[in-house]
């Protein structure tokens, strides 16, 4: 069976946002990273293993598919934006009952009801799942327990207050699968159910 697999950045107080305008993330997704290269290596190293990327309406909306598909015409040979092209290349499935039909490539358009059209993804063939937010998808997902790795992404800022995804869910374990420190400061954890 397929893994949905949910990748967040987080401070180290568990915000996934901030209310204010800081700058927090060590990456906010534009050309300036302060990523080490060995963090870009496994971060790519998680795309090889997926090979559908599931997504709200408003990611889509945002500029999600766009953004990843211009960062990989844009950086056809660096390594680092080898995850763009993986983003490009994947299927893309939007979970929304307001939206008919797809504009995106590669990409379709299923019920907003998560249960049943997350439980149908896990169930057909090929690699696993990938979940990148927002926050409000990410809640819905943990609530429903739907969620089967989380990939924490934890940034060297303590933000104080903003948005998070864990308070929905009510109370849950999770063991840790690993976790490793990277030279920039990142800490990225990855956890799955405890039962």
């Amino acid at each position: 069976m397929r893994k949905l697999i949910l990748q967040m950045q987080m401070s180290v107080d568990g915000f996934v946002g901030a209310d204010e305008d800081h700058r927090w993330q060590l990456w906010e997704w534009g050309d300036d990273s302060a990523w080490d290269e060995e963090l870009k290596q496994d971060f790519n190293t998680v795309f090889t293993t997926v090979d559908t990327i599931l997504l709200s309406r408003r990611m889509g909306q945002e500029g999600y598919l766009t953004h990843w598909g211009n960062a990989a015409r844009k950086y056809p040979k660096d390594r680092f934006y080898a995850f763009a092209q993986r983003i490009v290349e994947a299927q893309k499935v939007v979970a929304s009952d307001k939206l008919e039909a797809s504009r995106w490539e590669r990409t379709r358009v299923v019920s907003g009801d998560l249960p049943p059209e997350v439980n149908a993804l896990k169930q057909g063939e090929g690699g696993n799942i990938a979940v990148f937010g927002g926050a409000g998808f990410a809640s819905a997902l943990i609530a429903a327990g739907l969620v089967d790795e989380f990939q924490l992404f934890i940034n060297p800022a303590v933000l104080g207050a903003g948005r998070r995804i864990f308070d929905k869910g009510g109370f849950a374990r999770l063991k840790l699968i690993g976790s490793k420190a990277y030279a920039s400061g990142m800490v990225v954890s990855r956890y799955a159910p405890a039962g």
